[in-house]
């Protein structure tokens, strides 16, 4: 089951972010397949190559992994913003 989560999640957070598994492969410093080999079914990430992919989307590892969040790039870069927010009470 883990494996088919990771390989899934990381061609929805791919595609949300707009680019091509070879682009992010390249980004990632790894060859031209790497990515599209993970999302074949063919390989898998390391775990420390699992931690670059969640760095790469902006999100954390407990995030990647938290099912019942779609988008978690963009509800990462929500929070971070709400942060910086000055509370007036």
């Amino acid at each position: 089951m883990y494996e088919e989560f990771t390989q899934n999640r990381i061609t929805q957070l791919r595609m949300q972010k707009g680019v091509t598994a070879r682009e992010m492969s390249l980004d990632l410093g790894q060859n031209d397949s790497y990515i599209n080999r993970i999302e074949n079914k063919k390989a898998l990430p390391s775990l420390s190559g699992l931690f670059y992919i969640c760095e790469y989307f902006g999100v954390s590892p407990k995030d990647f992994f938290d099912e019942g969040n779609v988008y978690p790039g963009q509800v990462s870069a929500i929070v971070e913003d709400l942060m910086k927010l000055d509370y007036i009470f």
